[in-house]
């Protein structure tokens, strides 16, 4: 079993923010043998999708968002569209900004049904088919298989010193926090993991997430759906932290 700290001891800022930097050799090679190894599977799915999103909602299958990557360079992810198009996305900013403060689970705000999701959204995004169109980000080299969830500028703006080393490590489509109770942790505990991945990076702990990945996603999607009725019956949304009563309210209105 794996032991993590959840704050380190040196809290003197991140190493190598802003500067050039590759990603390891080895990475590059297992990202792009998986991926074209992989090819068959992922393709037909994604132009499913892609034909889901544009036939049941107005506007493009793709959007693309700015995050922080490598070493605190900034790029776009590419993900699947599941909200309506001119879709207000302050709230999940906002309801983010409180989880780094609040020492709660960072469960998500689509469990009692947002009503600017798309039809099949709420699925996507629990299932993380949201987030496959993030193999092109891989095959273009901003971002690899396994790594940190990439970050918002402004949620990276937020972060302490200590926390902004979690760009030591290339930002992945899966990674140890995905499949280590993602949903269920607290803002600490995700960079804790973070950090923790960041300083023991191999090939082999790659492997391990990868193997993980899958199992960890039908969970994830088992507990959304045990969490969704839950919180259709009772009415009461995010009993573990609050806040989500009154942004979820506020999304409603939109």
């Amino acid at each position: 079993m794996i032991t993590i700290e959840h704050r380190p001891k040196d809290r003197s800022g991140i190493a190598g923010v802003g500067e050039a930097g590759r990603f390891p050799r080895w990475k590059r090679v297992l990202d792009i043998t998986l991926v074209v190894l992989t090819a068959p599977c992922w393709l037909p799915l994604m132009i499913l999708i892609m034909l889901w999103v544009k036939t049941t909602s107005r506007g493009p299958a793709f959007y693309r968002q700015q995050r922080i990557g490598y070493r605190g360079t900034r790029f776009f992810i590419f993900k699947f569209r599941t909200m309506k198009v001119n879709a207000e996305t302050g709230i999940h900013e906002s309801y983010f900004e409180h989880l780094m403060r609040a020492d709660c689970p960072m469960t998500k705000l689509d469990l009692t049904g947002d009503r600017r999701l798309i039809f099949g959204g709420g699925v996507l995004r629990a299932s993380g088919l949201d987030e496959l169109p993030q193999i092109f980000n891989v095959l273009e080299g901003t971002m690899t298989l396994v790594g940190p969830r990439p970050c918002l500028p402004n949620e990276f703006k937020r972060y302490e010193a200590w926390q902004k080393q979690r760009v030591n490590a290339p930002p992945g489509l899966t990674g140890y926090w995905q499949v280590n109770g993602k949903n269920n942790t607290t803002f600490s505990e995700m960079i804790a993991m973070d950090l923790f991945y960041a300083k023991n990076m191999s090939f082999w702990l790659d492997l391990r997430i990868m193997l993980k990945t899958v199992p960890a996603l039908i969970g994830q999607m088992l507990e959304s759906r045990r969490a969704s009725r839950l919180a259709l019956r009772t009415q009461v949304i995010g009993q573990a932290c609050p806040v989500r009563e009154s942004l979820n309210e506020s999304a409603g209105k939109i």
